[in-house]
């Protein structure tokens, strides 16, 4: 399990897989390993140490407008108290916690400045 606060996982969010693909693995020897999910398909990237981030089509997410873009996500012991705490402290929830079978619950936040950022308690992994 990740540690509290620290920061946990990455994902680029764009309209051209493919492209993206071929940049990474060409540019920094990335490897993929595609995961078919209910609304779409899902790119696992690897490195030498294994899983290092993920590549999602935008049309499949919350933000299909948005730009290409990549987005971090910070692990914490407790999703749901952290979006609890969220707006106390100055920020919005953008889409409340949801369970990704296998990865561990997720919430998107904003900070104070505007910023996203996505909150997450990891699967436990057997």
């Amino acid at each position: 399990m990740p540690d509290h606060g620290q920061f946990y996982w990455n994902e680029l969010l764009t309209r051209d897989v493919a492209a993206a693909k071929a940049f990474y693995t060409d540019v920094l020897g990335w490897d993929t390993e595609d995961m078919p999910m209910p609304n779409g398909t899902y790119t696992i990237v690897k490195n030498a140490n294994g899983p290092a981030a993920g590549i999602m089509d935008l049309a499949a997410t919350m933000a299909p407008d948005r730009p290409s873009h990549w987005f971090a996500y910070i692990a914490v012991d407790d999703v749901d108290a952290a979006a609890a705490k969220t707006e106390k402290a100055g920020g919005k929830v953008l889409a409340p916690a949801f369970d990704v079978p296998g990865v561990g619950r997720i919430c998107v936040v904003e900070d104070p400045t505007g910023a996203p950022v996505g909150i997450m308690t990891a699967a436990a992994q057997e």
